[in-house]
């Protein structure tokens, strides 16, 4: 079970629940990874509808390593995220928003 006060998410990968999390440093790797020059820039890009599917995997390939899953970015395209693109998409949202203080549902 997440805890949304800790900024988890769960998100099940093949079958298996995971708590996945932006940490500071999970949140470094993701601003490496969608090249933005701030945190804030990133938020905004989600926030202002300005992302691509590459940028909801960095999200979610961030967040599931925030909580300690050891895969990568081939490691979730290949493996099957219960409720699809869509479910990936809101876990993305859900997890930018928890970790900027704002829990959403």
């Amino acid at each position: 079970m997440v805890n949304p006060l800790r900024g988890e998410v769960e998100i099940t990968l093949d079958g298996i629940p995971h708590a996945a999390r932006l940490t500071l440093g999970a949140l470094a790797e993701l601003e490496a990874a969608l090249q933005t020059g701030s945190m804030v820039e990133m938020a905004a890009r989600f926030e202002e509808g300005r992302f691509s599917a590459s940028d909801v995997v960095a999200v979610v390939v961030a967040g599931l390593r925030g909580g300690g899953w050891r895969g990568g970015r081939d490691d979730l395209l290949s493996a099957d995220i219960e409720g699809g693109p869509v479910a990936a998409a809101q876990a993305a949202a859900q997890l930018l928003a928890r970790a900027f203080g704002v829990v959403a549902a």
